[in-house]
């Protein structure tokens, strides 16, 4: 795949994918996004939140069309592990964000039917990368994705960048796979 066609694939992946389920269905839920007068703390505390999950979700786009040269959609996988970035941190930064995106939201408005959508988007989201994405990630890319794996967490992200200069031999940069 072309970066260029890599780019086309991730944005149009990130319309039809994140963007329904962190902004399309809350819009739907809440019913034109309508809320209750959340206290103005919780209203800050949200904007935050969506406008971090929004810039996140953004960079991780970014990330699959020019590092990975694929996108983030199953049937157009990157041809590289994508393990730079905010991957250095956590190992799923485009679901934390789509969740940071929903509860942002949930918070702006007041929202007691985004925070239990919330709970089954993780809850499908955390099924879907146990029983497909891990495994599947395994088989493409092997000890790569082993190492990747054992040095950054999947949920919680760590504190400071993994290292590919780390003692325990770990790399951030993989070479593209054959």
């Amino acid at each position: 795949m072309t970066r260029n066609g890599a780019a086309i694939g991730s944005f149009v992946f990130s319309v039809g994918q994140p963007g329904v389920i962190a902004f399309l269905v809350p819009y739907w839920i809440t019913d034109g996004w309508q809320g209750s007068g959340a206290p103005l703390a919780l209203q800050v505390a949200g904007a935050v939140l969506l406008a971090a999950g929004v810039g996140v979700l953004a960079s991780t786009v970014i990330r699959f069309a020019v590092e990975g040269l694929g996108t983030p959609f199953p049937a157009a996988p990157t041809k590289n592990l994508v393990v730079g970035g905010l991957y250095r941190y956590v190992r799923n930064p485009m679901y934390l964000a789509v969740l940071a995106s929903i509860l942002g939201q949930a918070a702006l408005l007041g929202s007691a039917g985004l925070l239990v959508y919330a709970a089954i988007d993780w809850a499908t989201v955390a099924t879907f990368v146990f029983a497909y994405e891990e495994p599947t990630l395994a088989a493409e890319f092997g000890e790569q994705y082993g190492a990747y794996r054992r040095a950054v967490r999947a949920w919680w992200p760590r504190l400071t960048p993994w290292n590919d200069q780390a003692p325990d031999g770990a790399r951030t940069n993989f070479p593209a796979s054959s």
